[in-house]
């Protein structure tokens, strides 16, 4: 871990690494250098996504090419994170909460001689020191006034503006469309998305309902299945007829429609390529980083 701050450890990378001016560029910005930027948080990653954006702000002719794993879990995710880093010559910002993690990480980066930052440490231990009292892990973020603030107000709007498969015409100003038959989180992803400032669009696919032909057109948007198991389907939609005081004698909440329905809709998802994530035991941060993740990706691929 470096006790620099982050401006001038990326600054030090950027030294080091190749021009590459003679390549197409990878994002929207007029730039000759590129730099890979890998983000690695055992949470939602939110504080990290922040902290990385304000230290590359202070290099406008560098273009970030973004690489996220949010909601890491094992140490084969850190080791993956790493070996890309290594291969790249890319620099890891890191905010990890669990000890074994964070000793993978550093241990990792000192082996494969990849350099990495964990983006907090540093304040809190001046913070500590200064103070003369431990610091405590305890979760927090900020809020400002600033672009990204209205992007995410913008990117809200648009989300609830195209719930449940209205507004179809404007799937195209999406940036990520969720597919998936009912009860499968796709609201309250969406929602987590758009706090994010992820334009999230969410359609219902619903039996013998024609699905809107704007989201075959749109190529624009990354489109994503959600799917669950059945039985846990039949959980969640009977408890759903229960607290609306509504009889259960209907294929919503019958299990073999409710596994047509399932299979159905993985069949759409597989003839039209887009990647499925299944909810089953997933929660809305741990479904909303695996979108992320995928979104990010494919950022870097256009």
């Amino acid at each position: 871990m470096t006790e620099k701050p982050i401006e001038s450890v990326l600054a030090e990378v950027l030294a080091e690494s190749p021009d590459l001016s003679q390549e197409p560029p990878l994002s929207t910005a007029t730039s000759a250098r590129r730099l890979h930027l890998y983000l690695v948080s055992d949470a939602t990653g939110e504080t990290l996504s922040s902290v990385a954006k304000a230290a590359m702000s202070q290099f406008p002719d560098v273009a970030a090419l973004l690489h996220v794993t949010f909601m890491a879990r094992t140490k084969t995710q850190i080791e993956r994170a790493l070996d890309m880093a290594r291969e790249s010559g890319g620099i890891i910002l890191y905010t990890l909460v669990n000890a074994g993690l964070r000793q993978a990480m550093d241990e990792g980066a000192l082996e494969r001689h990849v350099p990495v930052i964990n983006v907090l440490d540093p304040i809190i231990q001046n913070l500590a020191t200064y103070l003369g009292v431990p610091a405590r892990a305890m979760p927090g973020r900020q809020h400002v006034l600033d672009a990204e603030y209205f992007r995410r107000i913008e990117a809200m709007n648009f989300t609830l503006a195209h719930d449940d498969g209205q507004s179809s015409p404007g799937l195209f100003e999406a940036d990520v469309i969720l597919v998936g038959v009912s009860r499968t989180s796709k609201t309250p992803t969406a929602v987590y998305l758009a706090n994010r400032g992820i334009k999230t669009a969410n359609i219902p696919v619903v039996p013998n309902c024609p699905l809107p032909v704007e989201l075959f057109e749109a190529t624009g948007p990354l489109v994503v299945g959600l799917t669950t198991s059945a039985d846990r389907l039949l959980q969640i939609r009977r408890h759903r007829m229960l607290v609306l005081g509504q009889s259960e004698q209907t294929d919503y909440v019958d299990v073999e429609a409710i596994e047509r329905e399932l299979t159905d809709a993985r069949r759409l998802f597989v003839k039209h390529g887009w990647p499925v994530i299944d909810v089953s035991r997933r929660s809305i941060e741990e479904t909303a980083a695996a979108i992320l993740n995928l979104y990010y990706d494919r950022l870097n691929l256009m």
